[in-house]
Parts: structure tokens; C-alpha cells; sequence
């Protein structure tokens, strides 16, 4: 609860701060696009949450996004593949991802960070070789399926209108938060997490728990993937979901996930991205120059992370005083 109102206390203070500098910060269309982009982002931080609660990590998520993306555009308007049968096609792409990297990793006992990185590198490489590396759209016949992307929901009160992705993650999240907290499997993944030695010797399967990680991680990223290339409408393969992996896992730290495993929440995970995608905003919203954007993103990571481990010490040298 404490890092929830740190990380949620961060949120309000560059919200403050952004809106006295600039009201504009706080007009109808920029508070819009900026809960979209979070929600989207919020969607494979969601996902790479559950890997890194196992102790593992993904490094492919933005380049599965790119494959996801281009394909999905290239079988609707070049194959001419009907709506259904394209995003059934693309969801099994990025399902199979999942399940080749959790089976890498439990079955050939390769590293995480190696299975993936070499992910990021594959997956990029079919994008660009499927689209022969040409820019990919969607065009005005499909404007029906890029509502689930760009559309709004019109609140019954006042002139409110809610991005329609916004809705969705609404209930990934819903359901993230039941799976983790509220089911056994749940509580299996946070065990596996804190020691995956006397999780096994409890009876867990952790191998099978592993894969589920690595699939739900890499099936939110080709949802986050679909929604990503309908939203943008243009696709570039070789830039499509570029870094996208850098700010999920950043996300998930700041809400409260810890790389070694074993700790996470998935408020604090939407929370903790939702400070990443209002920073990303104010950067541009101050007109402060470009080039200090990773820097000052990578600084405010960097004190987030620290801060909270200076807070585990002093909770623990309190602990053991007691």
C-alpha cells in the first residue's frame, strides 16, 4: 500500500506541475490521447508484469507488437483475408511466441534475457521480410475495426468521453488483478518468484507456470499489437513497437514489481505506466527539446528505483530492530 501511494503521489505531483506550466495540459483532447497511450502501453505492462513476477524477463514485446501489426494490415489489405480470420491469425502468432519462449526456457534451460533478445531480433527481421519493408495500412474500408482503437465512449454524465482502449485494459486489468491475487495459480507465480527451489519442492509445476507467464506476456503484447497499428494506421515494420519493451518493463518497476521476482501488483503496474506515458507528455506538452526525453524518462526511473530500494532497507533495518 505504501508504494502504491508513493508511485500514485509521483503521478499527482507531474500532473500539478504540468498543468500550472501549461493548462493546456488539462484540455479535453490531450487528456484523452493521454489516457489512451497509457492504456495501450498499460496492456503489455500488464503482461511483462507476470514474467517478471516469475523472476523472468522479455525483451521481444515491442518487436512482436511490429510483427503483429504489420502482419495484421498485410493479410487484410494485400491477402485480403476477412476481418476474423486476420486477427484470429495474428492473436495465434503472438499466442505461439508466448508458448516458444516458455518452452525455450524451461525445456532447453536457456536464459530469459537470451531466448528473448534473440526474439526481438527474429520477429523484426519476419515484419520487415513479410512487408518486403514497405510502410502497411489499413485505409478508409476498415474505419469500423480501427474504432476499437481510436473510438470513444461517451460517459451518460457531463461531456466525458472515455477511450475506447482505455475500457479494455479496464478489464485485463480486472481480470490480471483476480488471476493474480485470487486464484491459486496466482499465488503459484508469486511463489515460484520469491524461490523457485521451494516452490518446486512444494509440489508447484513451475515449468508450467513459467509458460503461462511467457504466454500471457507475449498474448497481451499481440492484443497491445492490434490495437498499436489501428490506432496509428500507417505502419512502419521497422519502427512499429521500436523500445515499447523498454517502457512496459519500466512501467511494471515503478508500480511495484521486483526484477528478482516474487512482487507485483497490477495497480501498481497501471499506475506506475500511467506516470511514464503523463511524463512522456509533459516533456512534449513544455516543448522541452527532444533530445532530453530518454534522459530525463531514464532519471526519473532511476530515482524511482532507488528511492523504493532505500525505503525496502529502512523497513527491513526497522524489522530486524523490533
Amino acid at each position: 500500500m505504501k508504494k502504491l501511494l508513493g508511485i500514485s503521489g509521483l503521478l499527482v505531483f507531474i500532473c500539478v506541475f504540468t498543468a500550472l506550466l501549461e493548462p493546456n495540459f488539462l484540455n479535453a483532447y490531450n487528456l484523452q490521447n493521454t489516457l489512451r497511450w497509457t492504456a495501450l502501453f498499460s496492456l503489455i505492462a500488464i503482461g511483462v508484469s507476470f514474467v517478471i513476477i516469475t523472476g523472468g524477463i522479455d525483451l521481444s514485446i515491442g518487436s512482436t507488437i511490429g510483427l503483429v501489426g504489420s502482419l495484421l494490415a498485410h493479410l487484410l489489405t494485400i491477402k485480403g483475408w476477412s476481418i476474423g480470420a486476420a486477427l484470429t491469425a495474428v492473436l495465434l502468432v503472438s499466442l505461439g511466441i508466448g508458448l516458444a519462449h516458455g518452452l525455450l526456457i524451461t525445456k532447453m534451460r536457456l536464459q530469459p534475457f537470451v531466448v528473448t533478445l534473440c526474439g526481438l531480433l527474429i520477429y523484426r527481421g519476419v515484419a520487415r521480410f513479410l512487408t518486403d519493408d514497405q510502410s502497411q495500412g489499413f485505409g478508409n474500408a476498415y474505419e469500423g475495426l480501427r474504432w476499437i482503437a481510436t473510438g470513444k465512449i461517451t460517459m451518460p454524465f457531463g461531456n466525458l468521453a472515455l477511450p475506447f482502449p482505455l475500457v479494455i485494459m479496464a478489464v485485463v486489468g480486472i481480470l490480471a488483478a483476480i488471476f493474480l491475487n485470487r486464484t491459486i495459480y496466482g499465488r503459484y507465480l508469486l511463489a515460484l518468484g520469491r524461490n523457485e527451489t521451494a516452490a518446486r519442492y512444494s509440489g508447484i509445476n513451475t515449468d508450467a507456470m513459467k509458460i503461462i507467464a511467457y504466454v500471457i506476456c507475449s498474448g497481451l503484447a499481440g492484443v497491445a499489437g492490434i490495437l498499436f497499428s489501428l490506432n496509428l494506421n500507417s505502419i512502419q515494420p521497422s519502427g512499429l513497437g521500436e523500445f515499447y519493451e523498454l517502457y512496459a518493463i519500466a512501467g511494471a518497476v515503478l508500480g511495484g514489481c521486483s526484477l528478482r521476482g516474487g512482487e507485483g501488483s497490477i495497480l501498481g503496474v497501471i499506475i506506475g505506466t500511467a506516470v511514464m506515458r503523463v511524463l512522456y507528455n509533459s516533456i512534449n506538452i513544455l516543448r522541452i527539446p527532444t533530445h532530453w526525453e530518454f534522459a530525463i524518462i531514464g532519471a526519473v526511473i532511476l530515482s524511482g528505483v532507488i528511492v523504493d530500494e532505500l525505503v525496502k532497507r529502512l523497513a527491513a533495518r526497522r524489522r530486524a530492530a523490533k
